[in-house]
């Protein structure tokens, strides 16, 4: 599905300014970033010291979600905005579970497709595949997942850590809509998100350095965040600090407890 070569989409990654994918690999402890990308994460940590941690939250929770998700029946998946790979990876989650689930993984930064092998080894009765693809263009994403994902069957949409590099200007709550008006009955709505809820003034400061390299912040309250599941059955516990979803499904992160984590998670079902 990605119709392009690996080699030759490396040779067009963008190293003149950061990247959230990468700055995401960095702050994961991984090698597939550029020094624009940890000068940038370096930036942020200077701001607030737990940015790593909040990564490994965020992974966490992921894990657990898909993990729930896949017990409770769902068979399909559709996560946007993948990022480098970092194992466990979402399919070997959800296929530990049962090992015929299908999984599509999308995202737009040419060092994820580079490194797609990754993503795509399956088990022998799932489906794994990866498009190239920006969460803006949403017509292109659903057309290419339909061919591997059945839309007739629930599907579990999975947007962790990307909403909020998605601006108003850009209809962030319409993108998601859009997405699971395609989507049958029975499907479910993963999304993690950081807030400056509790912590304005780092908050701020942050928006601020990556707006001077052109990444777009959005960080959103939890009002903002909730919105995101209009119309949707939240899971229980509902709306959540992220790492108090569901905890009992995973391991803890190091240092999770340690300080304020400012971010949500939910899930959410369509009726």
């Amino acid at each position: 599905m990605t119709g392009q070569d690996p080699a030759q989409d490396a040779a067009v990654i963008d190293t003149s300014k950061p990247h959230p994918a990468r700055m995401y690999d960095w702050y994961l402890g991984g090698k597939d970033n550029y020094p624009v990308d940890e000068e940038m994460g370096r930036q942020m940590l200077a701001l607030d010291p737990r940015v790593p941690v909040m990564a490994r939250v965020n992974r966490a929770f992921m894990h657990r979600a898909t993990r729930w998700l896949a017990q409770n029946g769902v068979r399909q998946f559709l996560d946007i905005g993948t990022g480098i790979p970092t194992e466990p990876n979402l399919h070997q989650i959800a296929q530990q579970v049962a090992p015929d689930v299908r999984v599509v993984y999308c995202d737009n930064d040419p060092i994820v497709l580079a490194h797609a092998a990754a993503l795509l080894r399956s088990t022998p009765a799932g489906v794994t595949e990866y498009l190239q693809a920006d969460v803006r263009d949403p017509g292109t994403i659903l057309e290419e997942a339909r061919k591997v994902l059945d839309f007739r069957q629930p599907v579990a949409l999975s947007l962790v850590a990307l909403l909020h590099f998605i601006s108003d200007e850009d209809g962030a709550h319409d993108l998601v809509d859009r997405l699971l008006a395609e989507l049958p009955s029975g499907s479910f709505l993963m999304v993690t998100h950081a807030t400056a809820d509790f912590t304005p003034e780092e908050s701020a400061a942050a928006i601020a350095k990556l707006k001077a390299v052109g990444v777009t912040l959005a960080l959103r309250s939890r009002d903002e965040f909730s919105h995101f599941f209009h119309g949707l059955d939240l899971v229980e516990p509902g709306v959540e600090v992220v790492h108090k979803w569901h905890p009992e499904l995973g391991e803890p992160v190091p240092g999770q407890d340690d300080g304020v984590i400012p971010g949500y998670g939910a899930v959410g079902r369509k009726q």
